[in-house]
């Protein structure tokens, strides 16, 4: 057994390395390989873990929660091992533990922070048994892939009763979250954003419209976003929870700021979605009782590196990529776009690529009219499917140009536009618009 994991470290690492110089991720099939050779090595890795394991789960803000969780962990001095990438399927976990192996096959890790996949988790919780899950929230998604929500919202019930002493870290504000979470059975802690930030709220489609419990109607005293928010029951004494770790004095625009703990938190982010994210990384170290003294520290540093909110600049254009992916995403990606109050272009790219569902009508469900405004100087679509999402924005009258081929887009923009480019992208765009990025800006 001990030549059969060697074998697969080594044949994993080499595979990676050729993807790699073939311009390729690469990850998942690292993880197929490895896992192909040694059936029992994602559980003997995970093993091998000396302090606790994470995991992150959930619609939305899953690869920057668990992101920023690993640097919070690392910064404690710990040695952690992390899916970066956002390969959060059974191959891309298993990829995350056998590439930051040794090729002895031997392990040096504290801690594991691991995104997994909602419809994969019943495959990878066996396996790992991690001590904590994060869930960060339950939206509509995919429809070819997931189905309708009460679908996932059994996948990742049934996956926490799986490892009934794993410890939830649920998004108190989510009622499908809270409820799975309660119907599991398993220990768990709340956070949340306990104060009414917003005055009017955009009208979204919330999936939280009845209760998960009784059926009834469901109530608000106020939301966020989507279903997120002070919700209770109109007929049962399902509401949502007390919650722990709570996020009060909430500043939203440029940066973001808010106080948790008697803590003040704040992070050059936008986007107020990216509270919870922040949260729910705080939450989840605190309850693996970290004291955090330089959080501020690892806030300030925190560089996204996967599409996530990334930045770049290039011949003196700022550009900010991010992933949207459904309706929930797009619209707060949307609000993060529109809190930049200066003139910006932007950039939509939509492709079907099995990974990204092949079902691309979530889009009409997506806000756009908000993007009737005078500070978008230009809108720029592209990928596979430009053309529906030109009609899309056809539909509310919003005019736009049709570039399929991403680069050219970016390069016509960075010669041509405002010197304020947002560049949103759904799944599969995500990899190769990061690399043309960095291409670009590094002159290659």
């Amino acid at each position: 057994m001990k030549l059969r994991r060697i074998a697969a470290v080594w044949a994993s690492k080499l595979t990676a390395k050729i993807c790699r110089m073939l311009g390729k991720q690469g990850v998942t099939w690292a993880g197929k390989i490895a896992i192909t050779i040694d059936p029992d090595i994602l559980k003997e890795f995970a093993g091998d873990v000396r302090e606790k394991i994470f995991t992150v789960c959930g619609t939305n803000g899953k690869t920057t929660t668990n992101n920023l969780l690993c640097s919070i962990l690392e910064a404690q001095q710990k040695k952690v091992i992390c899916n970066h990438t956002g390969s959060n399927m059974l191959n891309g976990c298993v990829a995350s533990f056998v590439l930051a192996a040794g090729w002895n096959g031997k392990l040096d890790a504290d801690y594991a922070c691991i995104e997994v996949d909602e419809a994969s988790a019943l495959r990878i919780f066996p396996h790992i048994k991690p001590d904590y899950c994060v869930l960060t929230n339950l939206f509509r998604d995919q429809l070819d892939r997931y189905g309708e929500i009460d679908i996932t919202m059994n996948l990742v019930r049934d996956a926490m009763k799986l490892v009934p002493d794993m410890k939830i870290i649920v998004n108190a504000d989510d009622a499908l979250s809270t409820f799975v979470t309660m119907e599991s059975g398993n220990p768990y802690v709340t956070y949340g954003i306990g104060e009414k930030v917003f005055e009017e709220s955009i009208n979204e489609i919330k999936e939280g419209r009845f209760c998960k419990k009784c059926g009834a109607k469901m109530n608000y005293n106020f939301y966020h976003f989507s279903q997120l928010g002070d919700y209770y029951c109109s007929e049962c004494d399902f509401k949502r929870p007390e919650i722990k770790y709570n996020a009060s004095d909430i500043e939203t625009g440029e940066h973001l700021a808010f106080n948790v703990e008697s803590r003040h938190i704040d992070a050059n982010y936008r986007g107020f979605y990216n509270i919870y994210n922040i949260l729910a990384s705080y939450s989840a170290a605190r309850e693996a009782g970290m004291e955090l003294k330089n959080l501020q520290k690892v806030l300030d540093n925190y560089n996204p590196e996967n599409g996530r909110n990334e930045h770049f600049f290039i011949d003196g254009t700022e550009i900010i990529l991010n992933l949207a992916k459904n309706p929930a995403g797009f619209n707060q990606n949307i609000s993060a776009v529109m809190e930049d109050k200066s003139k910006k272009d932007l950039i939509i790219l939509i492709n079907d690529n099995d990974q990204d569902g092949t079902d691309i009508s979530w889009l009409w469900d997506v806000d756009f009219d908000r993007l009737q405004a005078d500070n978008i100087n230009s809108i720029i679509v592209s990928g596979i499917r430009c053309q529906d999402m030109r009609l899309r924005l056809k539909y509310v009258d919003i005019p736009s140009v049709l570039e399929p081929d991403v680069e050219k887009a970016i390069l016509e923009r960075i010669a041509n536009g405002c010197k304020n480019l947002y560049v949103l992208v759904n799944y599969t765009g995500l990899y190769s618009t990061h690399n043309v990025l960095k291409k670009i800006q590094d002159g290659r």
